[in-house]
Formats: C-alpha cells, sequence, structure tokens
C-alpha cells in the first residue's frame, strides 16, 4: 500500500469524513495547508530546518529504530556489520550496541541492558519472535545463494508475491530478518 493509501486509510476525522480524500499522492494535509513530500517520505520543508515541526503537538515525534534482543552483542555485531553490512554507531559490550544502515538504527541489547530487563510481572525479554525488519535488497536470489553460501539460517524459501519477493534470515540469536526485493 502506498504511503499517501495509508494515510488516507488511517486517518480520519471524529465525524468519519476522510480529510486526505481529496489529496494526491505524495501529498498530507499539514495544518490545511497541501505539503509536497520528498521520495523518503519527509516534508520538504521541515527536512530543510532539520526538524519534523511534531515536537510538543504529537506522543510520537518521529522513528528512532527498532530494538533487538541478542545474547551475546559482539557476536551480533559482527553478523549486522560483516554480513550485512550495516556501520557500528556504538559499542558498550557486553550490554548494548547500535549499528545502521543509512538513517535506520538498529539497537541491539544484551543481557543486563536496560532495554532488557524482566518486566515488573518477571517476564522476560528474548530473542525471537514473528516481528521484524525489512532490508531492501537488489537480486535476491543471488542474495540468498550468497548468504547461504557464508552458512547463515534462513526461516524459510523465497516467496514471491504482488509486492516483491522476500524470505526470511535469522540473526545469531534468532531474531527475524526480511530481505525484501520490491516489485518493479
Amino acid at each position: 500500500m502506498a504511503r499517501a493509501d495509508a494515510i488516507r486509510k488511517f486517518k480520519c476525522d471524529r465525524d468519519g469524513v476522510n480529510p486526505f480524500a481529496q489529496i494526491k499522492p505524495g501529498y498530507i494535509s499539514k495544518d490545511d495547508q497541501e505539503v509536497r513530500m520528498n521520495q523518503s517520505g519527509k516534508d520538504k520543508d521541515a527536512a530543510a530546518q532539520g526538524a519534523s515541526g511534531n515536537e510538543g503537538r504529537h506522543l510520537v515525534v518521529g522513528l528512532w529504530g527498532v530494538r533487538y534482543q541478542v545474547k551475546d552483542v559482539g557476536r551480533s555485531i559482527a553478523f549486522y556489520t560483516q554480513q550485512l553490512g550495516f556501520k557500528l554507531d556504538q559499542q558498550y559490550p557486553p550490554a548494548f550496541a547500535q549499528v545502521s544502515i543509512g538513517d535506520f538504527k538498529l539497537i541491539l541489547s544484551g543481557p543486563g541492558a536496560s532495554g532488557s530487563r524482566p518486566m515488573p510481572d518477571g517476564q522476560k525479554q528474548e530473542p525471537g519472535g514473528w516481528n521484524r525488519v525489512i532490508l531492501r535488497v537488489t537480486d535476491l536470489p543471488a542474495r540468498i545463494e550468497a548468504l547461504k553460501s557464508a552458512g547463515l539460517h534462513f526461516r524459510n524459501q523465497m516467496e514471491e508475491g504482488p509486492g516483491g519477493r522476500q524470505i526470511q534470515l535469522e540473526d545469531p540469536d534468532g531474531n527475524p530478518i526480511e530481505l525484501l526485493e520490491p516489485a518493479r
């Protein structure tokens, strides 16, 4: 679903009327004025100013990244930097590291990190699950073969649908990573 379509689908005013129904794709409403979005989905004016303009007006002011629970921060750093080409931003082993690719930050929380502590009811935060980051790639079949040759584990075979081709890779702790080659 395109960004503008998603905005139209999920943004309704209190009377149930869609305030975005007449907005052209690539535009969003900002205080009753249209603002052209650049290709990254950022407001051109806000991007030029270096701020979203939402601070103080909305609960969420932006996306920071995704946190994965890991058992060995050093092993995870090696996996994400050496196998997937992420850049190491910060490391405080054995508790924490941050890696990035482009504007995306992946926070790796090891045992004992503040982001890994048990919940008040005692439930432990553990790696794995089905929610996942999606990394865009080109030539997915070639990427799969290269990663298989490096001994990496996939959860499934490559799937193809209207949005493109995808496969789920696991990091060393079982956290899923979807590799996606979008449809053209």
